[in-house]
């Protein structure tokens, strides 16, 4: 089965409607210089039920380079000492915009509101970064409260395509 794609965007910081929630047990912050084995172990802990499978193939070398261009930042979410989420965010220089390359919950983190907060973390980091725009996709084969999230959010679809992802066993 083939998943279909849906590009969507916030093209001005006032469409973005915050859904920041209480969670004092949880920090998010940016990994400087992260290992390669933080990197892949987000991926593969949020990524697995979802198809992601592109990076998991990736060397520690690189995982490495990826993570040490200027324009890619990941940001980890921990609650109690264990990765509740991530994002990660790409300055796209030929637009001037900022993408959420990837983003998502880590299973255990799934039901208790964190994905509209972690999203709102995201997009606040991602205007922080002096976007004129801020956009993601999201896939059919994401979690099913993905793109509704996102629209409560404020993105607005503008495109969407076949992503080619087979989500065949």
């Amino acid at each position: 089965m083939q998943g279909t794609r849906t590009y969507l965007q916030l093209t001005h910081p006032e469409q973005f409607r915050a859904a920041f929630g209480d969670f004092p047990d949880l920090s998010v912050r940016r990994l400087a210089r992260p290992a390669p084995a933080v990197y892949r172990y987000c991926y593969r802990t949020v990524g697995a039920a979802y198809h992601w499978r592109d990076r998991w193939s990736w060397s520690d070398a690189e995982i490495g380079a990826h993570l040490a261009r200027p324009d890619i930042g990941l940001y980890v979410a921990a609650r109690r000492g264990q990765v509740a989420g991530w994002y990660e965010l790409r300055r796209v220089a030929d637009d001037d915009s900022v993408e959420i390359a990837y983003f998502g919950l880590a299973p255990d983190a799934i039901g208790c509101g964190l994905g509209k907060h972690l999203l709102s973390c995201a997009v606040r980091d991602a205007w922080g970064l002096g976007a004129a725009r801020v956009w993601l996709h999201t896939s059919t084969l994401d979690h099913p409260h993905a793109l509704p999230n996102y629209r409560a959010r404020g993105f607005a679809p503008y495109r969407t395509e076949g992503d080619g992802v087979d989500s065949s066993p």
